[in-house]
Protein backbone atom coordinates (compact mmCIF):
# COMPACT_ATOMS: atom_id res chain seq x y z
CA UNK A 1 0.00 0.00 0.00
CA UNK A 2 1.45 3.43 -1.46
CA UNK A 3 0.17 6.36 0.39
CA UNK A 4 -0.90 9.26 -2.38
CA UNK A 5 -0.49 11.93 0.78
CA UNK A 6 3.39 12.93 1.53
CA UNK A 7 4.69 11.26 4.50
CA UNK A 8 7.33 13.93 5.56
CA UNK A 9 6.18 15.90 8.78
CA UNK A 10 6.98 19.21 6.71
CA UNK A 11 4.35 18.36 3.70
CA UNK A 12 1.75 18.51 6.18
CA UNK A 13 2.39 21.87 7.93
CA UNK A 14 2.84 19.97 11.70
CA UNK A 15 5.39 19.27 13.46
CA UNK A 16 5.70 15.45 13.77
CA UNK A 17 9.17 15.64 13.83
CA UNK A 18 11.96 12.75 14.52
CA UNK A 19 13.65 11.91 18.16
CA UNK A 20 16.38 14.37 17.66
CA UNK A 21 18.31 11.64 19.32
CA UNK A 22 17.32 9.36 16.29
CA UNK A 23 16.87 11.79 13.24
CA UNK A 24 19.23 11.78 10.57
CA UNK A 25 18.99 15.21 9.48
CA UNK A 26 20.98 17.98 11.34
CA UNK A 27 18.03 19.47 13.67
CA UNK A 28 19.21 23.10 12.79
CA UNK A 29 18.24 22.73 9.36
CA UNK A 30 15.54 21.07 7.61
CA UNK A 31 16.95 18.46 5.04
CA UNK A 32 16.71 19.23 0.95
CA UNK A 33 15.15 17.09 -1.01
CA UNK A 34 18.31 15.18 -2.52
CA UNK A 35 19.49 15.13 1.47
CA UNK A 36 16.22 13.35 2.11
CA UNK A 37 16.25 10.93 -1.11
CA UNK A 38 20.20 9.99 0.43
CA UNK A 39 18.45 9.34 4.06
CA UNK A 40 16.11 6.97 2.63
CA UNK A 41 18.25 5.14 0.71
CA UNK A 42 20.57 4.55 3.48
CA UNK A 43 18.13 3.68 6.20
CA UNK A 44 16.51 1.29 3.68
CA UNK A 45 19.86 -0.52 2.61
CA UNK A 46 21.64 -0.07 6.06
CA UNK A 47 19.31 -0.56 8.97
CA UNK A 48 20.32 0.10 12.23
CA UNK A 49 23.58 1.20 11.09
CA UNK A 50 25.27 5.07 12.91
CA UNK A 51 25.33 8.15 11.41
CA UNK A 52 28.10 10.43 13.59
CA UNK A 53 26.27 10.06 16.85
CA UNK A 54 23.10 9.08 15.59
CA UNK A 55 21.45 5.72 15.70
CA UNK A 56 19.43 5.05 12.15
CA UNK A 57 16.28 3.28 12.80
CA UNK A 58 15.19 -0.09 11.09
CA UNK A 59 12.82 0.09 8.17
CA UNK A 60 10.37 -2.44 8.34
CA UNK A 61 8.80 -3.62 4.84
CA UNK A 62 7.59 -6.37 6.36
CA UNK A 63 4.06 -7.21 7.71
CA UNK A 64 4.28 -9.07 11.41
CA UNK A 65 1.18 -10.87 10.29
CA UNK A 66 2.23 -14.17 9.08
CA UNK A 67 -0.92 -15.89 8.57
CA UNK A 68 -0.22 -18.63 6.18
CA UNK A 69 2.65 -19.62 9.01
CA UNK A 70 0.62 -19.29 12.31
CA UNK A 71 -0.46 -22.97 13.40
CA UNK A 72 -4.15 -22.50 14.94
CA UNK A 73 -5.54 -24.70 17.61
CA UNK A 74 -9.20 -24.06 15.73
CA UNK A 75 -8.25 -24.69 12.02
CA UNK A 76 -6.12 -26.90 10.32
CA UNK A 77 -2.82 -25.68 8.80
CA UNK A 78 -4.30 -26.08 5.15
CA UNK A 79 -7.93 -24.16 5.32
CA UNK A 80 -10.31 -22.86 3.18
CA UNK A 81 -12.27 -19.45 3.34
CA UNK A 82 -14.99 -19.45 5.96
CA UNK A 83 -15.07 -22.62 6.73
CA UNK A 84 -18.40 -23.80 8.32
CA UNK A 85 -16.74 -26.05 10.88
CA UNK A 86 -14.59 -23.34 12.33
CA UNK A 87 -16.93 -20.83 12.20
CA UNK A 88 -19.19 -22.83 14.36
CA UNK A 89 -16.85 -23.43 16.60
CA UNK A 90 -15.68 -19.46 16.73
CA UNK A 91 -19.60 -18.48 17.44
CA UNK A 92 -19.71 -20.69 20.26
CA UNK A 93 -16.60 -19.42 22.02
CA UNK A 94 -18.28 -15.64 21.27
CA UNK A 95 -21.62 -16.83 22.82
CA UNK A 96 -19.91 -18.01 25.87
CA UNK A 97 -17.53 -14.70 25.84
CA UNK A 98 -18.65 -12.19 28.17
CA UNK A 99 -18.35 -8.67 27.10
CA UNK A 100 -15.60 -7.52 29.38
CA UNK A 101 -13.66 -10.46 28.56
CA UNK A 102 -13.56 -9.95 25.14
CA UNK A 103 -12.69 -6.25 25.82
CA UNK A 104 -9.82 -6.94 27.93
CA UNK A 105 -8.49 -9.49 24.95
CA UNK A 106 -8.62 -7.45 22.16
CA UNK A 107 -7.48 -4.80 24.26
CA UNK A 108 -3.82 -7.12 24.27
CA UNK A 109 -4.03 -7.93 21.33
CA UNK A 110 -4.10 -4.29 20.21
CA UNK A 111 -1.82 -3.15 22.71
CA UNK A 112 0.94 -5.48 21.64
CA UNK A 113 0.57 -4.96 17.67
CA UNK A 114 1.41 -1.58 18.01
CA UNK A 115 3.62 -1.94 20.34
CA UNK A 116 2.40 -0.15 23.89
CA UNK A 117 2.97 -3.33 25.05
CA UNK A 118 5.41 -5.98 25.14
CA UNK A 119 8.20 -3.36 24.21
CA UNK A 120 11.70 -4.92 24.72
CA UNK A 121 15.24 -2.91 24.71
CA UNK A 122 16.50 -4.37 21.48
CA UNK A 123 13.04 -3.78 19.87
CA UNK A 124 13.46 0.11 20.93
CA UNK A 125 16.85 0.09 19.56
CA UNK A 126 15.55 -0.56 15.93
CA UNK A 127 12.53 1.13 16.00
CA UNK A 128 14.64 4.00 17.29
CA UNK A 129 11.98 5.66 19.67
CA UNK A 130 10.41 3.87 23.04
CA UNK A 131 6.69 3.71 22.03
CA UNK A 132 4.95 2.37 19.13
CA UNK A 133 2.52 5.51 19.23
CA UNK A 134 5.80 7.53 18.40
CA UNK A 135 6.82 5.36 15.73
CA UNK A 136 3.14 5.76 14.24
CA UNK A 137 4.35 9.52 13.33
CA UNK A 138 7.44 8.83 11.55
CA UNK A 139 8.25 8.15 8.07
CA UNK A 140 9.57 4.90 9.17
CA UNK A 141 6.60 3.62 11.14
CA UNK A 142 4.54 3.00 7.74
CA UNK A 143 4.65 -0.58 7.58
CA UNK A 144 3.09 -0.73 11.61
CA UNK A 145 0.54 1.99 10.68
CA UNK A 146 -0.61 -0.31 7.71
CA UNK A 147 -0.44 -3.60 9.87
CA UNK A 148 -2.88 -1.69 12.16
CA UNK A 149 -5.36 -0.57 9.80
CA UNK A 150 -5.17 -4.87 8.68
CA UNK A 151 -6.13 -4.77 11.88
CA UNK A 152 -8.69 -3.09 12.20
CA UNK A 153 -10.69 -3.95 8.71
CA UNK A 154 -10.32 -7.53 9.72
CA UNK A 155 -11.45 -7.69 12.92
CA UNK A 156 -14.84 -5.32 11.61
CA UNK A 157 -15.34 -8.03 9.19
CA UNK A 158 -14.89 -10.90 11.03
CA UNK A 159 -17.80 -9.38 13.73
CA UNK A 160 -19.80 -8.96 10.71
CA UNK A 161 -19.61 -12.34 9.38
CA UNK A 162 -20.94 -13.69 12.75
CA UNK A 163 -23.78 -11.54 12.17
CA UNK A 164 -24.34 -11.92 8.13
CA UNK A 165 -23.37 -15.77 8.37
CA UNK A 166 -26.20 -16.42 10.80
CA UNK A 167 -29.06 -18.03 8.90
CA UNK A 168 -31.30 -18.22 11.92
CA UNK A 169 -34.21 -16.00 13.28
CA UNK A 170 -33.89 -12.55 13.20
CA UNK A 171 -33.75 -12.99 17.35
CA UNK A 172 -30.40 -14.88 17.05
CA UNK A 173 -28.75 -12.15 15.00
CA UNK A 174 -30.21 -9.16 17.29
CA UNK A 175 -28.79 -11.18 20.26
CA UNK A 176 -25.36 -11.43 17.85
CA UNK A 177 -25.44 -7.33 17.51
CA UNK A 178 -26.23 -6.76 21.34
CA UNK A 179 -22.97 -8.70 22.38
CA UNK A 180 -21.35 -6.82 20.03
CA UNK A 181 -22.81 -3.64 21.13
CA UNK A 182 -21.95 -4.63 24.62
CA UNK A 183 -18.14 -5.20 23.65
CA UNK A 184 -17.85 -1.99 22.35
CA UNK A 185 -19.38 -0.59 25.33
CA UNK A 186 -16.58 -2.56 27.16
CA UNK A 187 -13.94 -0.64 24.75
CA UNK A 188 -14.56 2.73 25.67
CA UNK A 189 -15.11 2.79 28.76
CA UNK A 190 -13.48 0.01 30.77
CA UNK A 191 -10.60 -0.84 29.07
CA UNK A 192 -9.99 2.66 27.43
CA UNK A 193 -9.11 1.04 23.95
CA UNK A 194 -10.31 3.44 21.52
CA UNK A 195 -8.66 1.64 18.68
CA UNK A 196 -10.32 -1.50 19.16
CA UNK A 197 -13.99 0.46 19.86
CA UNK A 198 -13.17 1.66 16.43
CA UNK A 199 -12.61 -1.40 15.11
CA UNK A 200 -16.26 -2.89 16.54
CA UNK A 201 -17.68 0.34 15.42
CA UNK A 202 -16.46 0.30 11.92
CA UNK A 203 -18.57 -3.26 12.18
CA UNK A 204 -21.24 -1.96 13.30
CA UNK A 205 -21.28 0.56 10.35
CA UNK A 206 -20.98 -1.31 7.20
CA UNK A 207 -23.70 -0.77 5.15
CA UNK A 208 -24.27 -4.54 5.23
CA UNK A 209 -24.94 -4.50 8.51
CA UNK A 210 -26.70 -1.23 9.09
CA UNK A 211 -29.71 -2.20 6.41
CA UNK A 212 -30.85 -5.30 8.37
CA UNK A 213 -34.07 -3.35 9.18
CA UNK A 214 -35.37 -6.45 10.73
CA UNK A 215 -32.43 -7.14 12.61
CA UNK A 216 -32.13 -3.68 14.16
CA UNK A 217 -36.16 -4.13 14.45
CA UNK A 218 -35.37 -6.66 16.52
CA UNK A 219 -32.91 -5.54 18.61
CA UNK A 220 -34.98 -2.58 19.66
CA UNK A 221 -37.92 -4.64 20.75
CA UNK A 222 -35.77 -7.40 22.78
CA UNK A 223 -32.69 -5.34 23.80
CA UNK A 224 -33.81 -1.94 24.27
CA UNK A 225 -30.91 -0.63 25.97
CA UNK A 226 -28.36 -1.95 24.24
CA UNK A 227 -30.45 -0.08 21.17
CA UNK A 228 -30.44 2.65 23.12
CA UNK A 229 -26.98 2.48 23.90
CA UNK A 230 -25.56 1.93 20.31
CA UNK A 231 -27.93 4.79 19.01
CA UNK A 232 -27.95 7.21 22.13
CA UNK A 233 -24.49 7.06 23.00
CA UNK A 234 -22.10 4.65 21.28
CA UNK A 235 -22.30 6.43 18.04
CA UNK A 236 -22.34 10.18 18.48
CA UNK A 237 -19.25 9.54 20.60
CA UNK A 238 -17.80 8.21 17.87
CA UNK A 239 -18.33 10.14 14.91
CA UNK A 240 -17.69 12.71 17.19
CA UNK A 241 -14.20 11.37 17.86
CA UNK A 242 -13.73 10.95 14.28
CA UNK A 243 -14.75 14.59 14.13
CA UNK A 244 -11.76 15.82 16.19
CA UNK A 245 -14.73 17.02 18.70
CA UNK A 246 -14.04 14.18 21.34
CA UNK A 247 -11.47 13.28 23.52
CA UNK A 248 -11.07 10.84 26.34
CA UNK A 249 -9.78 11.11 30.12
CA UNK A 250 -6.01 10.44 29.76
CA UNK A 251 -6.16 8.61 33.20
CA UNK A 252 -8.55 5.83 31.25
CA UNK A 253 -7.16 5.36 28.05
CA UNK A 254 -4.95 2.65 27.04
CA UNK A 255 -5.31 2.88 23.18
CA UNK A 256 -5.77 6.60 21.85
CA UNK A 257 -8.33 7.29 19.08
CA UNK A 258 -5.60 7.27 16.38
CA UNK A 259 -7.64 6.17 12.95
CA UNK A 260 -8.28 8.75 11.40
CA UNK A 261 -4.59 9.94 11.54
CA UNK A 262 -3.82 6.21 10.10
CA UNK A 263 -6.01 6.88 7.44
CA UNK A 264 -4.84 10.13 7.02
CA UNK A 265 -1.14 8.89 6.38
CA UNK A 266 -2.20 5.85 4.74
CA UNK A 267 -4.76 6.75 2.23
CA UNK A 268 -3.78 5.04 -1.19
CA UNK A 269 -6.70 5.36 -3.86
CA UNK A 270 -8.22 7.98 -5.30
CA UNK A 271 -11.34 6.53 -4.62
CA UNK A 272 -11.40 6.71 -1.37
CA UNK A 273 -11.65 10.55 -1.22
CA UNK A 274 -15.19 12.34 0.09
CA UNK A 275 -15.28 9.58 2.13
CA UNK A 276 -14.16 10.68 5.56
CA UNK A 277 -15.41 13.40 7.57
CA UNK A 278 -12.87 15.92 6.91
CA UNK A 279 -13.88 15.14 2.93
CA UNK A 280 -17.46 15.94 3.57
CA UNK A 281 -17.21 19.16 6.28
CA UNK A 282 -17.08 23.14 5.87
CA UNK A 283 -14.04 23.11 8.51
CA UNK A 284 -12.39 19.91 6.59
CA UNK A 285 -8.99 21.67 7.20
CA UNK A 286 -9.26 22.31 10.61
CA UNK A 287 -10.71 18.85 11.13
CA UNK A 288 -7.27 17.19 9.38
CA UNK A 289 -4.87 19.79 11.53
CA UNK A 290 -6.87 18.95 14.64
CA UNK A 291 -6.11 15.02 13.90
CA UNK A 292 -1.99 15.96 13.20
CA UNK A 293 -2.37 17.67 16.26
CA UNK A 294 -3.65 15.02 18.45
CA UNK A 295 -1.10 12.28 17.01
CA UNK A 296 1.51 14.73 17.99
CA UNK A 297 0.04 14.72 21.48
CA UNK A 298 -0.34 10.89 21.27
CA UNK A 299 3.20 10.17 20.45
CA UNK A 300 4.23 12.21 23.49
CA UNK A 301 1.93 10.30 26.03
CA UNK A 302 3.04 6.49 24.87
CA UNK A 303 4.48 6.15 28.29
CA UNK A 304 1.33 6.82 30.31
CA UNK A 305 -0.73 4.42 27.54
CA UNK A 306 1.68 1.70 28.42
CA UNK A 307 1.00 2.40 31.97
CA UNK A 308 -2.41 2.44 31.67
CA UNK A 309 -2.76 -0.64 30.07
CA UNK A 310 -0.32 -2.37 32.32
CA UNK A 311 -2.76 -2.14 35.05
CA UNK A 312 -5.76 -2.81 33.11
CA UNK A 313 -4.58 -5.98 32.38
CA UNK A 314 -2.40 -6.69 35.44
CA UNK A 315 -3.25 -10.61 36.16
CA UNK A 316 -5.35 -11.09 33.41
CA UNK A 317 -5.69 -14.30 31.46
CA UNK A 318 -8.05 -16.15 29.18
CA UNK A 319 -9.00 -19.54 27.58
CA UNK A 320 -6.15 -19.66 24.76
CA UNK A 321 -8.98 -20.49 22.08
CA UNK A 322 -10.68 -17.78 22.91
CA UNK A 323 -8.02 -15.42 22.70
CA UNK A 324 -7.24 -16.67 19.26
CA UNK A 325 -10.61 -15.55 17.75
CA UNK A 326 -9.32 -11.90 18.39
CA UNK A 327 -5.98 -12.28 16.55
CA UNK A 328 -5.43 -10.81 13.37
CA UNK A 329 -3.07 -14.09 11.90
CA UNK A 330 -6.38 -15.65 12.76
CA UNK A 331 -8.75 -13.53 11.17
CA UNK A 332 -7.25 -13.32 8.43
CA UNK A 333 -7.03 -17.20 7.84
CA UNK A 334 -10.88 -17.74 8.66
CA UNK A 335 -11.96 -15.23 5.99
CA UNK A 336 -9.58 -16.28 3.12
CA UNK A 337 -8.18 -19.20 3.93
CA UNK A 338 -4.35 -20.52 4.21
CA UNK A 339 -3.94 -19.46 0.27
CA UNK A 340 -5.67 -15.93 -0.32
CA UNK A 341 -4.51 -14.78 3.37
CA UNK A 342 -1.40 -12.98 2.27
CA UNK A 343 -3.12 -12.38 -1.41
CA UNK A 344 -2.52 -8.47 -2.27
CA UNK A 345 -4.90 -6.33 0.11
CA UNK A 346 -7.01 -4.59 -2.02
CA UNK A 347 -7.81 -7.39 -3.42
CA UNK A 348 -9.11 -9.30 -0.59
CA UNK A 349 -10.83 -6.41 1.00
CA UNK A 350 -12.99 -6.01 -2.55
CA UNK A 351 -13.83 -9.69 -2.78
CA UNK A 352 -14.86 -9.63 0.77
CA UNK A 353 -16.94 -6.68 0.51
CA UNK A 354 -19.03 -8.70 -2.26
CA UNK A 355 -19.65 -11.50 0.00
CA UNK A 356 -20.79 -9.17 2.60
CA UNK A 357 -23.02 -7.92 -0.08
CA UNK A 358 -24.75 -11.12 -0.86
CA UNK A 359 -25.11 -12.32 2.41
CA UNK A 360 -26.93 -9.38 3.28
CA UNK A 361 -28.89 -9.23 0.76
CA UNK A 362 -29.94 -12.43 1.18
CA UNK A 363 -30.98 -11.93 4.76
CA UNK A 364 -33.25 -8.75 3.95
CA UNK A 365 -35.15 -11.17 1.72
CA UNK A 366 -36.39 -13.10 4.94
Amino acid sequence: MSPSLPRWGGAWGCELKCCPSFCPFPPTAPPCFVERLQAEDFLETEPCRTWGSRVLPLVETVSSFKPSKYQSQLMLKHNKPLEVGVLRRVKELLASTDPHTAAKIITKADCEVARILGMTPELQRMMGVSCGMELLTLPHGQQLRQDLLERLQTMAITLAVHVLGCTGTHEERALLLQKIIQIAAELKSTTGNMFGFSAVMTALELPQMSRLEQTWAVLRQRHTEGAILYEKTLLPFFKSLNEGRESCPLANTTFPHILPFLTLMERSDVGSEGKEPWDMAEGGVDMVMNHLGAARTFAQLGPIYRSNAQTKLQGFQAQPEIQEIFLTDFQMRLLWGSRGSEENQALRYSKFNQVLTVLSNKLQRY
